[in-house]
């Protein structure tokens, strides 16, 4: 039952077992307020008969007090384990699903977006915490009252207890056949929140772009439909949910009336009592409402499926593992007839073979779209191979742990993540443990100290979300300064200098000439004067290795190389004149 909990609500094995913990609970304090009316058919017999008098005073008042007694203590139990419990298990999802994201490879997030993730572990975990303190547990616990309480007045008599118990079951029929409707109705009010977080996040994104355009209403307008659109699709989920609720919840008040009236006919026979009519009538008014609220309850669970599918999407996601020690000798990386596809029939990587040499600088240049990203990305395991072999000194990657392998590399993307965190903490992020010295030393490698040092604070000034108080250069520098920090024996470059100015560009090359030096380097460059210095060019068009060599043999072979070399040669004598 633990594992069908955990595989079915998104659950660690505590939780579920707190789940139970707090079903159980329920139903106890379901069952405690039953109680007070068993005094009370008692206490009418007795009113009936000879009046409260002496010892049986007594008896009523100590039976208050246990039922007073009772009730806090089921309650009690009943909070410490739903809310409790919940809120600590609602912790513990969302750190499993940050665990299992960054176990995941980038196949998977190539197909999701900031907002979906972000939802799934905010909004969706926040959803299950309230399924999990009121809905589910209430319902079980109702069920399981209600069944006890149902088994009991069947000893009294079959036909009241008919009577009462009828609407029940038909009630509970109603409300769960419609599961696959209020499935489909979630499912596309999730799918409206998406678009519109999507769009939302957009907007605040390409802001600057929008206003260059003169963009913003035609932009606004569209984002404003699907706004509109979610709350089309809530009113919609909100209407299907009610017709199948509301239309239980008042068949259900006719329990009290076939109680009434079979009450009644049986009373006029003389087949009923007057005492037991009175104790069903009392029964029937208290059973119904916890079982009310359990219909509503059946209805958000019902619904919370699509928050735990999308959940499980992530925690049932295959990981990239691995042995955890490497067995490298050297660093040399070895792609060997390689092919990858990110989707299914889309080819990327076709029969892809090279060598890049520790020690040497090896440069992956080509048109556009050619697959030079990508082979960077598969030689430090950011994606798996569908076919052929990549191995660092002999060992094949594939079968290395991702952060074990990660040990072995530094990457310097042409688009710069930093954090809102001061300098010395972004640049400490290449090597958590490095002191304040080595952090200090790393940066001043990557020429950092010429924009820090002018700074109020120095290398303890804040530099905003992303780095956005830093320029473009500045930001490059830091995260060259990152890679120094790490000091890892190979070397991903891409295209680092590509949007910068004159100045900048020269600064970080004299930082880059430094930090590859006795290192495995693999460069990605659109610039042909670039890697004029490499010690083997691997030209990639269409996903193949079109030619590779060293840059003068390539140039005088008279093909893709020497073609681009030309162009960027005759690109740069264009000027812009005036017609």
């Amino acid at each position: 039952m633990i594992e069908k909990l955990q595989k079915k609500y998104a659950l660690s094995q505590q939780g579920a077992k707190d789940l139970i913990k707090g079903c159980i609970a329920c139903a106890f304090q379901n069952l405690s307020f039953m109680f007070p009316v068993g005094l009370l058919y008692y206490l009418v017999g007795d009113l009936m008969d000879e009046g409260v008098h002496g010892d049986r005073k007594i008896f009523y008042i100590v039976g208050c007090l246990i039922a007073l007694a009772l009730i806090m203590l089921t309650t009690w139990f009943q909070y410490n384990a739903t809310y409790f419990a919940t809120y600590i298990e609602s912790g513990v999802r969302r750190i499993t699903l940050a665990e299992k994201l960054r176990k995941l490879p980038l196949s998977f997030f190539g197909k999701k977006d900031l907002a979906d993730l972000t939802s799934t572990i905010m909004a969706d975990c926040a959803f299950l915490e309230t399924a999990f303190s009121h809905f589910i547990p209430e319902l079980a616990g109702s069920i399981v009252s209600t069944v006890l309480v149902a088994v009991s007045l069947f000893f009294f008599d079959w036909r009241m207890a008919l009577a009462a118990l009828w609407v029940l079951p038909v009630a509970f029929a109603i409300v769960g056949f419609s599961s696959k409707v209020q499935q489909k109705l979630n499912k596309r009010q999730m799918d409206a929140k998406m678009a519109c977080a999507d769009g939302i996040q957009e907007c605040i994104e390409t802001v600057r772009d929008l206003k260059a355009n003169n963009a913003e209403n035609i932009y606004l307008s569209k984002l404003d439909k699907k706004i509109k659109a979610v709350e089309k699709r809530a009113i919609a989920t909100e209407l299907g949910t009610a017709v199948f609720v509301v239309s239980a919840s008042m068949l259900l008040k006719l329990g009290i009336a076939t109680v009434a009236l079979v009450g009644s006919m049986l009373l006029i026979e003389g087949s009923l009592d007057i005492l037991t009519f009175f104790m069903f009538l009392l029964v029937a008014s208290r059973l119904y409402d916890p079982f009310q609220a359990a219909l509503q309850n059946l209805a958000a669970i019902i619904s919370a499926k699509t928050n735990v599918s999308r959940m499980n999407e992530i925690l049932h996601h295959p990981v990239q593992g691995g042995e955890d020690a490497l067995s490298n000798k050297g660093c040399d990386i070895v792609f060997d007839h390689v092919g990858f596809a990110y989707n299914s029939g889309e080819t990327v990587l076709e029969d892809v073979s090279f060598t890049a040499k520790q020690g040497e600088v090896t440069a992956l240049v080509g048109p556009s779209g050619g697959g030079k990203t990508t082979v960077s990305r598969l030689a430090a395991r950011f994606w798996d191979i569908n076919q052929g072999k990549i191995t660092v000194g002999g060992m094949d990657v594939s079968k290395i742990d991702p952060e074990t392998l990660m040990s072995l590399y530094s990457i310097v993307f042409q688009d710069v993540t930093l954090f809102n965190n001061t300098i010395m903490e972004n640049i400490r992020i290449g090597r958590k443990d490095a002191t304040d010295e080595e952090v200090l030393a790393a940066a001043r490698l990557a020429n950092c100290d010429e924009f820090a040092e002018k700074l109020p604070k120095q290398w303890n000034s804040m530099i905003g979300e992303n780095g956005c108080e830093l320029s473009g250069g500045e930001r490059q520098r830091i995260s060259i300064a990152r890679a120094f920090l790490k000091d890892a024996p190979i070397i991903l470059l891409d295209e680092a200098t590509a949007s910068l100015d004159v100045e900048n560009e020269t600064l970080i090359q004299s930082a880059l000439s430094r930090l590859i030096k006795d290192k495995t380097v693999l460069v990605i460059a659109h610039r042909m004067r670039t890697v004029a210095g490499a010690d083997k060019i691997v030209v990639l068009s269409q996903g193949r290795v079109a030619e590779q060599g060293i840059p003068e043999e390539l140039y005088q072979k008279n093909g893709i190389y020497s073609r681009m070399v030309r162009l960027q040669t005759e690109s740069q004598n264009w000027t812009l004149e005036s017609v």
